[in-house]
């Protein structure tokens, strides 16, 4: 079962190392050492870990949970999700002893204001993904001064190029898996005998929001069924600064 939490703000605010220091720092880091040095840049209170529990995120919520289960787990439920998707979360906090799960949806008024129809996604997508995850991840990472999510360059495109420690307006992001490959998160499946996604079996190789999901055929991307046929290839949370 997943746990909502309010977010604890901190009694005063850190300073924080500069992301390039850091990111040379960790050139060659393993995930684990990425993000134990992202516990010791800002420590626990200020440090979340945001998840969609999709294919591939067992992988990175193992590590974390190696690392320590209490780190704050974001996940955004849009209201578009998958059954299985939301039962997949519950399996893996059950799974790897998640402590501090925080499922945010996007606010009801804004939902009645801005896609009353629930057609958003057909007509604009940005906008859909704008309401539905930006703004609900822009509320969720208010108390924290960095955050960790599961990028990685060989997913290509606009991720090809990523640091592990970038800076996202005025916070720290991680990301340990910037230098993993597809055989590396295959073996953390193995060794730690990880569930798959429900789906996965299906043919989908990348889960989303129901409506922009589609399966994957023999030799496509990973990614290919998501937003299948438009030229968008993200939902906003990492093209945006969140603020």
């Amino acid at each position: 079962m997943s746990v909502t939490v309010s977010g604890r703000a901190s009694s005063s605010p850190i300073a924080l190392p500069p992301a390039a220091e850091l990111a040379s720092e960790l050139r060659g880091a393993s995930p684990a050492e990425i993000i134990a040095a992202a516990l010791k840049a800002v420590g626990r209170e200020q440090l979340a870990l945001v998840s969609s529990f999709g294919t591939e995120s067992a992988a990175l919520l193992k590590v974390m949970a190696d690392v320590d289960p209490s780190i704050p787990v974001i996940f955004l439920d849009t209201g578009w999700l998958f059954e299985e998707t939301l039962a997949y979360r519950d399996t893996l906090i059950a799974t790897l002893g998640l402590r501090d799960v925080r499922s945010i949806k996007p606010l009801e008024e804004t939902l009645t204001r801005e896609d009353p129809d629930r057609d958003l996604w057909f007509s604009n997508p940005d906008a859909c993904c704008r309401i539905r995850k930006v703004e609900p991840l822009a509320r969720a990472l208010k108390p924290f001064s960095a955050w960790i999510n599961g990028r990685k360059r060989f997913q290509g495109g606009a991720r090809a190029e990523i640091p592990v420690v970038e800076e996202d307006g005025a916070r720290l992001k991680f990301n340990p898996f910037a230098d993993v490959s597809r055989e590396d998160i295959e073996t953390i499946y193995a060794r730690a005998k990880l569930p798959q996604h429900p789906l996965q079996a299906s043919g989908f190789l990348s889960v989303g929001c129901m409506p922009c999901t589609s399966r994957t055929s023999d030799g496509e991307d990973a990614r290919a069924g998501r937003w299948r046929g438009q030229a968008k290839t993200e939902c906003g949370i990492h093209t945006m600064k969140i603020s």
